[in-house]
């Protein structure tokens, strides 16, 4: 459990948290200022090997529309301490105890590859307190292949290089950005390489081996949108069949000519998908 209260972080001022989870600090973007727990509330939680800056848009959307807004760095990431957590299930009750720091009953819960794993096992462990999912980048199960594995083991920069070739569709390799000259795909492999040792290998095969993600479908019973890519090879569309099937009345939109790395892909598009639940 949380043994401590949520208070500002200097080096982001006004914001930003840090706080104590388990005797460890955590790092959380907000956007904006401190937490009012009379607004509704959102969790943002990153994917392997990122951290909290994926969600920069969405973040500062939110905060500046009267939502509570907490981008976590999860442990061994961004600026969290600790190590790296090894299952789904641990870092979906770690993210109970962000929300005790933080001062918030409930809150609805985004998140992208890794962390939309951790929203839905977060919805099916504490239904009382996840009042919403939106699962970006996402598949149940979310098995890695043996190739990938094995780099991030032996290899970490073939891995990088791997996740950041097979992440991006086409049209982003071919510099189809909104912005003039935005290099995304540099921009994805430079955070990445931010990556402590072991983490994304931890990561990694903590999606591998989430056995429960039927399970854990099936027992949800807050509102869920999945947020889809058509070009995404990491977690290809037709991967999700099975998880959009099980969690009721879940809305699934694809997003055309979109890969995995649908934040800094399509950002708008993401954004205002993520309207309908946040």
């Amino acid at each position: 459990m949380s043994d401590g209260k949520a208070g500002p972080n200097p080096p982001e001022g006004k914001g930003s948290l840090s706080f104590q989870v388990n005797g460890l600090a955590v790092f959380a973007a907000t956007g904006n200022g401190e937490p009012d727990p009379l607004q509704k509330s959102v969790v943002f939680v990153h994917g392997a090997g990122q951290d909290h800056s994926i969600w920069w848009l969405p973040m500062h959307y939110f905060a500046s529309h009267d939502r509570n807004v907490i981008a976590v760095d999860l442990p061994g990431h961004g600026r969290s301490e600790g190590e790296a957590l090894a299952r789904i299930e641990t870092m979906a009750d770690w993210l109970m105890d962000v929300l005790d720091a933080a001062g918030l009953g409930e809150a609805a819960v985004a998140g992208h590859s890794l962390g939309s794993l951790v929203a839905l096992a977060a919805a099916a462990r504490h239904p009382q307190r996840v009042k919403a999912i939106a699962l970006l980048g996402t598949a149940v199960p979310m098995r890695v292949s043996g190739g990938l594995m094995s780099a991030a083991q032996n290899d970490p920069p073939r891995a990088i290089d791997m996740l950041t070739y097979w992440g991006y569709s086409k049209s982003a390799k071919l510099g189809g950005k909104p912005i003039p000259g935005d290099p995304i795909l540099a921009a994805g492999h430079r955070l990445l390489e931010q990556a402590r040792p072991g983490v994304i290998l931890a990561d990694l095969k903590a999606c591998s081996d989430y056995a429960a993600g039927l399970e854990h479908a099936a027992a949800v019973r807050c509102p869920a949108l999945l947020i889809l890519g058509s070009e995404d090879r990491l977690t290809p569309p037709q991967a999700a069949a099975g998880l959009a099937d099980r969690l009721r009345g879940a809305e699934t939109v694809l997003l055309e000519n979109c890969g995995h790395a649908m934040l800094a892909e399509q950002p708008d598009q993401v954004l205002e998908q993520l309207k309908k639940v946040v």
